[in-house]
């Protein structure tokens, strides 16, 4: 790898490049030891990582997350032992752990995460970075008003990711001067070479389209590139770096097949060799450059509302409009609270945000996967309690963005609304009927189902103290107030929001459907069949405890209704948090089939999940265990 920074130009020398190299020969020794599988692409940007940590950027080398330092977003994330080795040679980590890399027990992982103290997301599904980067130029530039820079490094294969452009014209609207993007030009993907291989200038015509000032540059030199990162910016910037994948190991330049492969030992023996060679023995050291420390403190601590909730018993409001309103209030108390939003913020209510307070709001138009990553670049560093919104069916498209973010570790906050048949007119393709079991599988999700007013604006609160990704979860139509202002709320707690002495059956329902639940359980004491009703709060985490204790009150009798499709919902959360119960008798009513468009009413009776659908199974099962006796 030709890590190696001309003496000459620095009247200094850069010899990271050693302790890769050491990696790639001590490890060649032993065929269990597979790090650093991606030797070529790590040469390709040596040059690049070199002049941004040791000439271009400013930060502390001792404090990687200090929040004046600038940012970097390693976003073709495969190329993680040369940031790792760059940490080295600041003196950040030991070469002694370099020399763990990707061992069990190693922090440093095969691709960029969290566990080091440099990293601020995790990288490696490409395509990703930029989006993360806009977050925290956005942030830098309207929120902290500082004077950080942000530069993310990417690969020409992730250029083909849509995410990519979606990221390119946010920045561009945006005027995100503090933002720099080199793109690593090296020809060849994983399997085959990149769309546009060498032709540098189709990519300089596309970033201008996008309106970022592109240069191209030659990768490998280091005049070039300290002289292009030197220049001042007034917009966004795409330094178009035109590299050599695998240079400085002569089998591998520029040869598809060495993706994603270990050197041979013999070779590896060789080209550090040769590596050696050229690099000047100094007793000197470069040192990055102190940042300018003007950016603001911030806390977010105590991240609470000012007052109780305000509704009344019986008033009637969507939660999607509650959600609305409780973080225009949220974020009276607190100006680091934000919202983002995909151009449906007169749908998802967070319009009201927007009103209140203009400053704090970003919009993302339709680009939900751009959305989410930019929501991750926000929170990064703990500079903001993030909120995004859009429909829940729009999440599904920003999936991989999701998952991401559990890997990162981030903090942000989303809500979907329009969920369910609730939706009603608009259609299967506007209803939300897959989004919980989506957000069940990440593991750091926590997922609030609000049925009220009260609890929406509870569920607003306590996101924005809940580490992890936080989903709500709203519905479109109105629903009465059933909750007190001073009813307390908490993460995995369910309320008992009907019950008697002599239930025969639990329900557990949610949102909407818990509202039919109720009106169900209000006509079977006429018949007379006792019901008790329990609204779960959160789906994840669930309060297995408070269900269990009352199914087993309950004569071991259960049945769960959703508005959302059998697999992956509360049903599931329900059947598997009982899988080792015995005696329990678990009935599930959620939507079976794609629905059609019409009004909700007609929707949730059809579809099977309404009042008397809900009357109809509870009488069932009554008499089922009746009959058996």
């Amino acid at each position: 790898c030709q890590l190696f920074i001309d003496a000459t130009y620095f009247n200094a020398t850069i010899n990271f490049g050693q302790h890769i190299l050491t990696v790639y020969g001590s490890l060649c020794d032993s065929p269990s030891h597979t790090l650093c599988r991606y030797p070529t692409s790590c040469c390709s940007v040596a040059e690049i990582m070199s002049v941004l940590f040791f000439h271009t950027m400013k930060y502390r080398p001792e404090d990687p997350r200090n929040f004046n330092n600038d940012r970097f977003i390693l976003s073709k994330g495969h190329a993680a032992p040369a940031l790792y080795s760059i940490w080295v040679e600041t003196g950040f980590l030991k070469e002694s752990e370099l020399l763990s890399l990707c061992q069990v027990d190693s922090t440093l992982e095969g691709h960029p995460t969290p566990k080091q103290q440099f990293v601020d997301v995790a990288t490696g599904s490409l395509g990703q970075g930029l989006g993360v980067a806009c977050g925290m130029a956005y942030t830098g530039k309207y929120f902290d008003k500082s004077s950080y820079r942000v530069f993310c490094l990417l690969g020409d294969g992730e250029m083909s990711e849509g995410a990519v452009w979606e990221a390119m014209s946010f920045a561009s609207y945006y005027q995100l001067d503090n933002l720099v993007a080199i793109m690593d030009i090296n020809r060849l993907g994983q399997s085959d070479p990149a769309p546009l291989q060498h032709h540098v200038e189709k990519y300089q015509k596309r970033c201008e389209a996008f309106g970022w000032h592109a240069i191209i540059v030659d990768g490998h030199s280091v005049e070039e590139l300290c002289k292009v990162l030197s220049q001042p910016c007034h917009q966004p910037t795409a330094i178009i770096a035109k590299t050599i994948k695998g240079k400085g190991i002569p089998a591998a330049e520029d040869k598809l097949g060495w993706h994603a492969k270990t050197l041979p030992k013999d070779m590896a023996d060789m080209v550090m060799k040769d590596l050696q060679s050229r690099i000047m023995s100094s007793s000197k050291h470069l040192y990055p450059p102190a940042p300018i420390e003007d950016s603001p403190p911030v806390s977010l601590r105590n991240i609470r509302m000012p007052s109780a909730p305000s509704y009344k018993a019986g008033e009637k409001i969507a939660t999607r409009k509650a959600y609305g309103m409780a973080l225009a209030k949220l974020g009276r108390y607190n100006e680091r609270v934000v919202a983002l939003d995909g151009d449906t913020n007169n749908l998802t209510y967070s319009e009201i945000f927007k009103n209140e307070h203009p400053n704090r709001f970003v919009e993302c138009y339709i680009a939900q996967q751009n959305m989410v990553s930019v929501a991750m670049g926000c929170a990064a560093r703990e500079r903001n309690v993030v909120f995004a919104s859009t429909l829940a069916s729009f999440f599904t498209r920003a999936y991989d963005q999701l998952r991401m973010a559990a890997i990162s570790e981030s903090n942000i906050n989303l809500c979907g609304s329009h969920c369910g048949l609730s939706t009603g007119e608009e259609g299967p393709a506007l209803m939300g009927l897959e989004d919980v079991a989506m957000f069940r599988a990440l593991p750091t999700a926590t997922i609030f189902y609000p049925c009220d007013g009260v609890s929406t604006e509870k569920a607003v609160e306590l996101a924005a103290t809940t580490k992890g990704v936080c989903y709500i979860r709203t519905s479109r139509q109105d629903c009465a107030i059933i909750y007190n202002s001073n009813e307390d709320f908490h993460v995995g707690q369910a309320k008992v929001v009907y019950q008697s002495k002599d239930d025969q059956v639990t329900v557990v329902a949610a949102g909407v459907t818990l509202h039919e639940a109720l009106a169900a359980a209000e006509h079977l004491k006429k018949g007379p069949i006792s019901v008790r009703v329990i609204d779960p709060f959160t789906l994840k985490p669930l309060d297995v405890k408070t269900i269990i204790d009352h199914t087993r009150a309950t004569r071991g009798r259960i049945l769960t209704v959703e508005d959302h499709y059998y697999e992956g919902g509360l049903g599931e959360a329900v059947s598997s948090a009982m899988v080792n119960e015995s005696g329990f008798s678990l009935h599930r009513l959620a939507v079976s089939h794609i629905p059609r468009s019409g009004k909700p009413h007609e929707l949730l009776k059809i579809y099977g999940i309404d009042r008397d659908a809900i009357s109809q199974a509870i009488r069932k099962m009554v008499s089922s265990s009746t009959n058996a006796k």
